[in-house]
């Protein structure tokens, strides 16, 4: 067997020169560089999660071990900062990092494991790097700096030099080094914005009760928002939170260990690298964390905190949030978009659920937890201004980032390449005529897939949509809209009722067994499709007739079914929470 060397990024200033490669997986091989990498002697490891089974009991092994580690790591943090806080008030403000963090170092060390003894690898060449380079200040740096090739490139040094003795590192060090740093500086914009909101904390601060209902970040509408103050006799008030201080890293007090026990060497690693990476804002900083959100302008004792996007990236506010809940404030969060309680395995939804007291979903309910209740869509749908019985197929796009990072049910890292794959496959058995009524509106962000490169090399006259314009206006100047991912969009186009065409592959985008009656319900109108060609087809079928289709009953019914379980937009959910809140409140 040929002796290799292991690439594992798509950084080429750590690629050996002239010697049999190992590309970790198809993030290293950025297609703008096709024509570098494929003169170059190499094989490509095989995604370790391509086993959707071992992706499932990975999953779930995960989560209990993230559940064993969140008791470990609160005992732990309770000590290092002399306070006694409940485990919950700890999964409130660092569960998302902990099960983030778990989940990445697991791809990333399967994916070497693989490689290791599939391949005949004896070297790995990497950049020096030191903690305080790689350790994030906050969530929101972590969400940055998590898909970046720098990050991944010394996360996978620090686990071959754990874990694989066998492979020999080579440190570059005349390479210079890419340090990861995230501008703090806010563009002028958001500085303005932040102005406005401190005149409006001014406003806002004499005029907060002691014990109002507060609301951040809620997808509401602004005047459902002010409706639901007013109800409750509290003077409208539009928050915001501050960002965090930014801390320096000090690695003596990163020398504590979580207790090893007699577990797997996945579990082993996980201990050791978990204090040496836990972002300072929760360690060097958390003093000035809670500082600083006592000093905010917020009510002294909330009985209900409700936000539903706040509860992940937002440390200031989960900081706030953690404290009042130990002081008896109810959390309520709501669902925020797409793919929530359809999917059997969502980290970040398992996570808002556990630490909230009532979620409120756009329709679903979940018969082994009490605390979900279907209220209805919160995100204020609108209604589509128009539709065009002339005009174009819309196919929107997604992208998701090179570097696996929470589990859920989506295509993971390398599988985007069969994602886009399918997408082809629909274009391809397309007549050209129907190619040419084709519009593909790519995802906002690229994440160093060369989306559009890859499309105009596939079909060099496909029509783009560059995605700068809202969706709402784009699809209102369409004939049909294709939806290739189950995310938010395609819940809009159905409650707007517009003429939509979904297709996904279901080994990668899995659905629940509650959710696939309605998603067979879909299927039987022609709506929902397992294949591309299948999608297709119905495409070409209805075309010329698209409303004849669409405007039957039998369609009608499957919609207004699926919409009322996923995307129910309801006359009454203002009632509907302001009775929940009242029913917490008194």
């Amino acid at each position: 067997m040929v002796r290799r060397c292991l690439i594992t990024t798509a950084d080429e200033r750590t690629w050996p020169v002239n010697k049999p490669v190992v590309f970790l997986g198809e993030w290293c091989k950025r297609f703008s560089r096709k024509n570098f990498w494929e003169k170059i002697d190499s094989t490509t490891v095989p995604y370790h999660w391509d086993n959707r089974i071992q992706f499932g009991k990975d999953y779930d092994f995960l989560k209990d071990f993230h559940e064993d580690l969140l008791t470990e790591l609160s005992s732990q943090l309770n000590n290092i900062h002399e306070v006694n806080h409940t485990v919950r008030y700890w999964r409130i403000l660092v569960g998302p990092w902990l099960g983030i963090f778990v989940q990445i170092l697991f791809d990333r060390w399967k994916m070497l494991k693989v490689a290791s003894e599939q391949f005949n690898i004896d070297s790995c060449y990497v950049r020096k790097s030191s903690i305080e380079d790689l350790v994030p200040n906050d969530m929101q740096a972590f969400i940055k700096v998590f898909v970046t090739d720098t990050w991944n490139e010394a996360i996978y040094a620090q686990l071959l030099d754990l874990s694989f003795d066998d492979i020999n590192i080579h440190i570059l060090n005349d390479v210079e080094h890419e340090y990861i740093t995230i501008n703090n500086k806010l563009p002028w914009k958001a500085r303005f914005s932040n102005a406005i909101y401190t005149c409006l904390d001014v406003i806002n601060k004499p005029l907060a009760h002691f014990d109002d209902i507060f609301i951040l970040n809620s997808c509401f509408s602004k005047v459902t928002d002010a409706k639901i103050q007013w109800n409750f006799i509290q003077f409208p008030k539009m928050w915001h939170s501050i960002t965090t201080t930014k801390v320096k890293i000090n690695i003596e007090s990163r020398k504590w260990k979580l207790k090893e026990n007699n577990e797997s060497e996945f579990a082993r690693i996980a201990r050791k690298m978990i204090p040496l990476h836990i972002p300072a804002i929760y360690l060097e900083g958390y003093k000035s964390l809670v500082e600083n959100q006592k000093k905010l302008p917020w009510p002294k004792n909330p009985k209900v905190i409700f936000t539903s996007t706040s509860f992940a990236s937002d440390d200031v506010f989960k900081a706030w949030a953690a404290g009042k809940v130990e002081n008896k404030s109810s959390l309520v969060i709501g669902q925020h978009g797409g793919n929530f309680g359809m999917t059997p395995r969502a980290f970040l939804e398992y996570h808002q659920i556990e630490i909230c007291d009532f979620y409120f979903s756009w329709g679903w309910s979940n018969n082994e937890n009490p605390k979900v209740l279907p209220i209805g869509s919160l995100k204020n749908i609108g209604h589509i201004s128009g539709y065009s019985a002339q005009g174009n197929a819309l196919m929107v796009e997604y992208a998701l980032p090179r570097y696996s990072y929470q589990l859920y049910s989506v295509p993971i890292a390398s599988q985007w390449i069969d994602y886009f794959e399918d997408q082809c496959r629909f274009v391809t058995a397309l007549p050209v005529s129907l190619q040419d009524e084709l519009q593909v509106r790519l995802y906002k962000h690229d994440h160093g897939w060369d989306q559009e490169a890859r499309w105009k090399h596939s079909f060099p006259n496909i029509n783009f949509d560059l995605n700068n314009k809202p969706i709402k206006e784009i699809i209102s100047k369409s004939r049909v809209y294709i939806s290739t991912y189950n995310a938010t969009t395609y819940l809009e186009s159905l409650s707007w009722n517009f003429p939509t065409i979904i297709f996904w592959n279901p080994n990668h985008w899995e659905i629940n067994d509650n959710a696939l009656y309605y998603f067979n319900l879909l299927e039987s109108v022609g709506i929902f499709h397992r294949t591309p060609e299948s999608a297709a087809q119905q495409l070409i079928k209805v075309w010329d007739n698209v409303l004849d289709w669409w405007e039957d009953s039998s369609t009608q019914q499957a919609r207004i079914a699926f919409c009322k379980q996923y995307s129910h937009i309801s006359d009454d959910s203002i009632h509907k929470i302001q009775s929940i809140f009242s029913g917490i409140k008194n």
